[in-house]
């Protein structure tokens, strides 16, 4: 289709798209101009890029969060104006590094609590860096046009720069970087200044693979060690090969801790693959499997213990699901995609009172299921509770959704011919009436719609 357009347009001619776009641009700044930007030479483009970056350094004028997305556009079209009007890569490194240095000025005239603004730094700003650094031969000058950018960081978005420093530098530059950087916190006495340079060191550290200097590193920024910290040192040392290493320093988590449990445990499946413990893997995916039961994490776990085992698996796994107390939308979605809708429904049945109409999300697929199915009782009953979490909250928006909620109970009501403990159709409509019959808004749509 977009080829298609393309061809016609290409079909209309030169005259006429011409007259289109300047049509577009008498009504348009951000399309006269990429016009500029399409008709100017490479050196008129390089002067618009530093004539728009030095406006925007003079500007007084504040972009509230509505206009952030425009903002960024504009922004990006700066950066255009770049690439489209300087190929030597000295230059674009350079004022691709004026743009960073302008952050100051442009994170006060703007509220990026979008983010729009920050992406441009953190995506377009160091892509178009990366490609000049790329080609650029003098690899001691890109270092250290990268460490005086990152003299300060006041709005962490320029150790971006830093991040892709192993992508375009050799190793022994980036230890050249390191060790100046070693200089520059050894004679910090503010102790934020200090971690800000003890930071760069760190990614600089993990992009070389020199996992004992990361943990050095880590070790004189914060001294005591968190969670956190303890997961980051392993994942360097499994990431330069140390595998032995990383999983000793795993080892320091206490044990019974929460925080990051999902990070740690992914490195330990590696690390147990890799140390070839297939006893503490597969006890390592069972605990996995059993905290979240999903197709994932059971073929994870078939693919250590062997696919045969899946009935056996299957049929341990969901006795002890429906010995649980707690109704979980993920079981009861598990068991349906494994097969055992039977089970599943007995699950729903039994919690029917803990089933919350504000998780419509996960409900709406479980009620579609069962319906497909013509389990109708349980059915009506999820989509009773999503009837009653529309009307409860009075979210009018949604009363469309709630109509055709209860507009589908009436179709079922025929079809259930045992409603076990559970009230009948009508004396369950009753209970809404009495309890919501002044939402004039619903039910006069909802007669309409009858």
């Amino acid at each position: 289709m977009k080829n298609n357009r393309k061809q016609k347009l290409m079909d209309l001619g030169a005259d006429a798209l011409a007259e289109a776009l300047l049509g577009l641009a008498a009504h348009s700044d951000e399309a006269d101009d990429l016009i500029e930007q399409l008709i100017a030479t490479p050196r008129e483009n390089v002067q618009r890029f530093k004539k728009k970056l030095s406006s925007l350094k003079r500007s007084r004028r504040f972009i509230d969060w509505r206009g952030s997305a425009e903002f960024a556009r504009e922004l990006e079209m700066l950066l255009q104006d770049l690439k489209s009007g300087v190929d030597d890569p000295i230059t674009g490194i350079e004022l691709v590094a004026a743009f960073y240095e302008a952050d100051n000025t442009i994170f006060e005239m703007c509220d990026d609590s979008s983010g729009n603004i920050g992406d441009v730094f953190r995506y377009d700003a160091k892509e178009l860096f990366a490609d000049y650094a790329s080609r650029c031969k003098d690899k001691e000058k890109i270092a250290d046009i990268i460490l005086k950018v990152n003299q300060k960081d006041n709005y962490g978005i320029r150790d971006t720069l830093i991040d892709c420093a192993g992508n375009c530098l050799p190793e022994p530059d980036i230890r050249t970087m390191i060790a100046k950087l070693q200089k520059r916190a050894d004679k910090e006495k503010d102790e934020y200044s200090k971690r800000h340079h003890l930071v760069l060191i760190e990614s600089l550290a993990r992009q070389i693979k020199d996992a004992k200097l990361f943990e050095k590193t880590r070790i004189a920024s914060w001294g005591k060690l968190s969670t956190a910290a303890l997961i980051d040192i392993a994942r360097v040392y499994l990431e330069s090969g140390d595998v032995e290493t990383a999983h000793s320093w795993l080892k320091k988590i206490p044990e019974g801790e929460t925080h990051q449990a999902y990070e740690r445990d992914k490195l330990l499946e590696v690390i147990y693959q890799k140390l070839g413990d297939l006893e503490k893997l597969t006890e390592l995916l069972y605990q996995k499997f059993r905290s979240y039961h999903s197709t994932d994490t059971l073929q994870a776990l078939l693919n250590v213990i062997g696919h045969d085992k899946r009935d056996e698996v299957l049929a341990n796994e969901v006795v002890n699901i429906l010995k649980t107390d707690r109704l979980r939308e993920s079981d009861a979605a598990f068991m349906i995609e494994v097969g055992k809708i039977d089970e599943a429904e007995k699950y729903l049945l039994k919690r029917a009172d803990q089933l919350d109409g504000n998780h419509y999300g996960s409900l709406l697929s479980l009620a579609e299921a069962m319906a497909a199915d013509n389990r109708h009782l349980v059915t009506s009953l999820i989509y009773r509770s999503l009837l009653i979490s529309i009307l409860e909250r009075g979210y009018t928006k949604a009363y469309p959704h709630g109509i055709g909620y209860l507009k589908n109970l009436d179709k079922l009501a025929t079809s259930v011919a045992d409603w076990k403990e559970f009230n009948h159709h009508e004396a369950f409509k009753a209970q809404i009436i009495e309890a919501h019959g002044r939402k004039r808004s619903f039910w006069s749509k909802y007669e309409v719609q009858k």
